[in-house]
């Protein structure tokens, strides 16, 4: 493996710091004073600025207007948009088009996928199943009806469904034998389709997506092998890198902080238990980065190793889910009752560090997964 970022990596990293610099985090509602979604739908003035920087179509051709880069770019990317808390399905829709492009008929891309790019058509991906615990593609079943798909089930905690064109369902196939899963872009607006709202500890708007005898065309649908599979992992390799970034800027807030903050004439920062916490969850953050990286270079290179990528994203999405929970609860204990203070920023990337600890799976659910990949492909 090779961790040294391509320049084209690295430009993609500064476009978004660019983009991403004016963007406060506080500028919707506190999660913690509403009792609803803190807005409608997410912001649409930075999501232009995105399509104008040429980030939303980092991982498309070039023959669709992209950037033709990788997962390790989306992550670079994502990195610097969950500093800011920024508020726009950008892995979902990025994820998306992607499976778009791997997977998909060259009549789907073809209508897809340009105006993806240039952010006039938005994505998400039903990813959380009927319960969020369950496997989303066993949510909802598909069966044939003459040249058409039909779609019934349910999918929870759908993000931005109420602001997307186009949801992304896994669903299994009814009345066969085959275990096989497929992917149907279903549109928001399509019949037999009802979204219930749900609201996240982010306090972001979701939905709960019910579909009923809902009719897809047979170019909507993708049925290539391993298509679910792939658009799994890069979401949950790209959630990672939102917690990241997450906890990468929290730590630097609890680090001015401790700088300032005095007891008995001196910084907390130098007292011993202080510095000993800081520095547990640095080495929490340094294991974050690098298995993050390992499953996204997995992803992007398709090499081969001891097991599938799978288990590098399980082992990237343990990390993730563990350190960034550890991380915001070490910094609420460090900045004592200030932490949770609705006029500072911090209870905010508390309330998201819990939204991605849990999105697509807790730690324990990827444990289980790492343990089934360990038992099915013995090492040594």
């Amino acid at each position: 493996m090779d961790f040294t970022f391509t320049e084209e990596q690295r430009a993609a990293a500064e476009a978004a710091r660019g983009v991403f610099a004016g963007v406060v985090p506080d500028a919707v509602p506190s999660p913690a004073l509403t009792t609803g979604a803190v807005a409608e739908g997410f912001d649409r003035e930075l999501w232009a600025r995105l399509a104008e920087a040429d980030l939303l179509s980092l991982l498309l051709d070039e023959a669709y207007g992209g950037s033709g880069l990788d997962a390790i770019a989306l992550c670079l990317v994502l990195r610097e948009s969950a500093q800011v808390l920024a508020r726009v399905p950008l892995l979902e829709h990025s994820a998306a088009a992607a499976a778009v492009q791997a997977y998909g008929g060259p009549e789907l891309a073809e209508r897809v996928l340009g105006r993806a790019g240039r952010g006039e058509l938005v994505l998400t991906v039903a990813a959380n199943g009927r319960s969020g615990h369950d496997p989303a593609e066993l949510a909802v079943g598909a069966r044939r009806d003459g040249s058409a798909w039909v779609l019934d089930g349910v999918q929870t905690a759908v993000p931005w469904a109420f602001d997307a064109d186009l949801v992304v369902v896994p669903a299994h196939l009814e009345g066969t034998a085959d275990e096989r899963s497929v992917l149907a872009l279903v549109p928001r607006e399509r019949d037999g389709v009802v979204l219930a709202e749900q609201v996240s500890t982010s306090g972001e708007r979701l939905a709960e997506v019910r579909l009923t005898s809902v009719r897809i065309d047979a170019g909507e649908v993708m049925e290539a092998d391993g298509a679910w599979e792939w658009l799994h992992a890069l979401l949950a390799t790209g959630t990672c890198a939102l917690a990241l970034g997450l906890g990468e800027r929290v730590l630097r807030m609890t680090a001015d902080y401790t700088a300032k903050r005095e007891q008995f004439g001196y910084p907390i920062a130098t007292f011993q238990a202080v510095a000993v916490q800081a520095a547990d969850r640095y080495i929490d953050l340094r294991a974050m980065e690098a298995t993050l990286w390992q499953a996204a270079w997995r992803i992007a290179s398709g090499a081969a190793g001891a097991l599938p990528a799978a288990g590098d994203v399980a082992v990237a999405k343990i990390w993730a889910a563990e350190g960034v929970r550890r991380v915001v609860q070490t910094a609420q204990h460090l900045h004592g009752g200030f932490g949770a203070d609705t006029d500072y920023v911090l209870h905010r990337y508390h309330a998201w560090a819990k939204h991605l600890e849990l999105a697509l799976g807790p730690a324990a659910a990827y444990e289980e997964r790492l343990g089934d990949l360990l038992a099915a492909h013995p090492l040594g």
